[in-house]
């Protein structure tokens, strides 16, 4: 069984490490979803893994019990929106890693507009800014469900709250070469006009 205490790895790491492809294809995800390591990556992939797994067992199976448990596996990865409503065992074979990431609470966050970057989403929920039904969520990974997308907020008293509210800022002051520039150029065209002969 293991040491109760010391938690054991739930992800497989690459079976080998200096492969340049799968390094550039996670150097760009890393890049694209604001991850802080390839451990994520790897959590990512171990549950796409898993997911395959049991839709591959499904569908070799064909009893009752078989039937019950497609549906209920089914509908759980259609209540991550994961699935689309009408996706069957074969769809979850085609999955890859972007449907998994493209899921957790830092990218929704990204495109709800509540954030600017992925680094950006990464930090205000790490450091407790956002809400999730009404209940404050500090991990990035977290897996949002269909119906919980749209209760995602700023947490009440989060300083991003002030900032959505806040005037729009005015517009800077001239720098101080634009401004002597804006000056010579306006002399320039008074002495101009005063050395032009009177048309009368």
């Amino acid at each position: 069984m293991g040491d109760p205490v010391k938690k054991r790895k739930n992800y497989m790491t690459p079976t080998h490490p200096w492969q340049k492809d799968r390094i550039d294809e996670e150097k760009e995800l890393k890049r694209k979803y604001g991850l802080k390591n390839k451990k994520e990556i790897w959590k990512a992939q171990s549950l796409l893994r898993n997911m395959r797994g049991q839709a591959r067992k499904l569908l070799a199976a064909t009893s009752t019990q078989a039937e019950k448990e497609t549906n209920d596996f089914l509908n759980r990865l259609k209540r991550l929106s994961i699935l689309k409503d009408d996706a069957d065992l074969d769809a979850v074979l085609a999955l890859n890693i972007q449907d998994v990431l493209d899921r957790r609470l830092q990218s929704i966050v990204i495109r709800k507009g509540m954030a600017k970057t992925a680094n950006q989403a990464r930090q205000m929920i790490t450091h407790g800014h956002v809400m999730v039904n009404g209940k404050k969520v500090s991990a990035p990974s977290f897996l949002v469900r269909k119906e919980e997308e749209e209760t995602i907020a700023f947490f009440p008293g989060s300083s991003f709250l002030n900032i959505k509210t806040a005037a729009p800022a005015a517009p800077p002051a001239p720098e101080p070469k634009e401004k002597a520039a804006e000056e010579e150029t306006a002399e320039a065209s008074e002495a101009k006009e005063e050395a032009e002969p009177d048309g009368n």
